[in-house]
């Protein structure tokens, strides 16, 4: 089956700054795809590279099997892209910005109609049928955005942190909207800083560091490669007391932004891990198991190993 996206050994640099050091990514058609990293590993530059806003300097980049740098034009008609930043016309109605466009992609006034009304309802906007996109909350904007995204069918549907400048319930709704776009065969490539947000939608997950993917993987696979089943977190006036005991018990001690957590084996109780623990200056403990958080900080590395 041909690629929905494929990028092999792709370099890029900003003057001497090296911002994709062999970059190589496989999105198949109705995959939904996350790519996570701290912030300036080369993730945006991903996106604008395939959106084709940005030149690459080495590798290979293709687009449903066609080189990206022949596509020219027809490349941006397969990509819809929608970002934090909403890119819309506040003085405009729904609907007259779903119509602008359309236009500038080229649909026929027969199609602009079809597809203005298909997504009005879809995304539920009909209700603000009348209401200037600058009177619309943050979410209903960013709804209206995910929708003009879509207005010209793509092949590949681009979302770099769609839920970002959103409040709690906003992101719930646009999740589930989201959800509904891959459940009906939509591919996507997600970036996103909400790990629950990956793991919720995501079929696969590439993990980027320094400018290239270290890990890649379903949800499942991933979770596999930590070296535990469940994690305590751990606060103590005795990090070294806690530290010795669990080395002792076999855990795994890992230290991120402060915070002690302890991988164990298999399951443990909250009763247990504090039983364990007991002699060792603990004053709060809490556990659960195993997310694709422990996942990032495992395998991108952003957590002192310690045991």
């Amino acid at each position: 089956m041909t690629a929905a996206l494929q990028m092999d050994d792709v370099h890029k640099w900003f003057g001497s700054h090296h911002v994709l050091d062999g970059f190589s990514l496989r999105v198949e058609p109705g995959e939904v795809v996350g790519l996570l990293g701290p912030n300036g590993c080369g993730k945006s530059t991903v996106l604008n590279i395939v959106c084709k806003l940005l030149s690459y300097d080495v590798g290979q980049v293709r687009l449903m099997g066609e080189p990206l740098n022949e596509l020219s034009y027809r490349a941006r008609g397969r990509v819809g892209l929608c970002t934090q930043n909403c890119a819309l016309y506040p003085d405009l109605l729904p609907a007259e910005n779903l119509h602008f466009f359309a236009r500038l992609y080229g649909l026929s006034e027969k199609e602009r109609k079809q597809r203005v009304a298909e997504l009005m309802h879809r995304f539920e906007l009909e209700n603000f049928a009348a209401t200037r996109v600058g009177q619309l909350s943050g979410g209903w904007q960013q709804r209206l955005h995910l929708a003009v995204s879509l207005i010209h069918q793509p092949k590949l549907l681009v979302l770099d942190e769609p839920t970002a400048a959103v409040d709690l319930e906003a992101r719930m709704d646009l999740w589930r909207l989201i959800e509904s776009l891959r459940d009906s065969g939509t591919t996507i490539l997600l970036t996103s800083h909400h790990l629950a947000e990956a793991q919720r939608l995501c079929s696969r997950v590439a993990l980027m560091r320094s400018g290239k993917v270290v890990a890649q993987g379903s949800v499942p696979e991933l979770l596999a490669r930590i070296p535990g089943q469940a994690v305590a977190k751990v606060q103590s006036k005795n990090n070294e007391a806690i530290t010795q005991r669990a080395l002792d018990l076999g855990w795994i001690v890992r230290q991120h932004a402060g915070q002690m957590r302890l991988l164990l084996p298999h399951d443990l109780s909250l009763r247990e891990i504090v039983d364990a623990l007991d002699g060792t200056q603990v004053s709060a403990v809490s556990v659960q198991p195993v997310t694709l958080e422990d996942a990032y900080l495992e395998l991108v590395g952003d957590s002192a190993l310690i045991g």
